[in-house]
């Protein structure tokens, strides 16, 4: 029988770029578990509830400070788009959602008009579909969230504001300087302006019993809005 030898191979040590780099991918595991469960918590049911007994037009804004006059049209949209209580929680058809963590991003089956049998994510005081939302999120929203790469917008009231307000004091993105043609008293022309992203404002597919309304609307919640600065 022939003796052999048997060589074990012993481990070579860890070179200074392996331990770094196991350390740097350690850290960053834990490190991105902490972020998750931080994000997760944020995506709780918002308690922070909006409540009025005004309906539409007539509930106040969340947002504090801004222009009167944009403040003013944002109310006036309001009134076609969402004229109940509390309507920052309102989903197209009436229904309500508790969660305003982000866009509920529910269909819901269109029943008249045009547009019937389609279906329709559109939620919140300004009746935001989901690919418009986050659109204007993502340009305008002042406190994104998210993960690495990935981002969210939280849809509570005070962001549904200053999501709009943004969007309509961004002269570049309409195309004219929306503020300047309200103190000119040119309500009529940014109803119609904006009557191709909110349908329901006079000059769109789906007019309702408030659109030939909007302009008195208008005129009500401005003086307010002036005397309340």
């Amino acid at each position: 029988m022939t003796k052999t030898d048997s060589k074990k191979t012993l481990p070579k040590p860890d070179t200074l770029e392996q331990s770094v780099g196991s350390w740097l991918v350690r850290s960053l595991i834990l490190l991105a578990i902490v972020i998750f469960i931080g994000h997760m918590q944020g995506k709780q049911p918002s308690l922070r509830w909006f409540d009025s007994a005004e309906r539409g037009s007539d509930a106040p804004l969340v947002m504090q400070g801004g222009d009167p006059y944009i403040r003013a049209l944002m109310r006036t949209i309001s009134a076609s788009e969402s004229n109940v209580r509390n309507p920052y929680s309102v989903l197209y058809g009436g229904d309500r959602i508790q969660d305003l963590s982000t866009h509920p991003d529910r269909c819901i089956t269109i029943v008249n008009g045009p547009n019937m049998g389609n279906c329709t994510t559109a939620a919140g005081r300004y009746q935001f579909i989901t690919t418009t939302w986050q659109a204007q999120a993502k340009r305008y929203h002042p406190a994104p969230g998210g993960f690495l790469f990935w981002q969210d917008y939280s849809f509570e009231p005070q962001y549904q504001d200053e999501v709009v307000y943004r969007w309509l004091s961004d002269s570049s993105a309409w195309g004219a300087d929306i503020r300047q043609l309200l103190k000119r008293g040119q309500v009529n022309a940014v109803l119609k302006m904006l009557s191709g992203t909110w349908t329901s404002l006079g000059y769109g597919i789906e007019d309702n019993s408030m659109s030939d309304e909007l302009p008195k609307i208008y005129q009500k919640v401005l003086q307010q809005e002036l005397q309340s600065r």
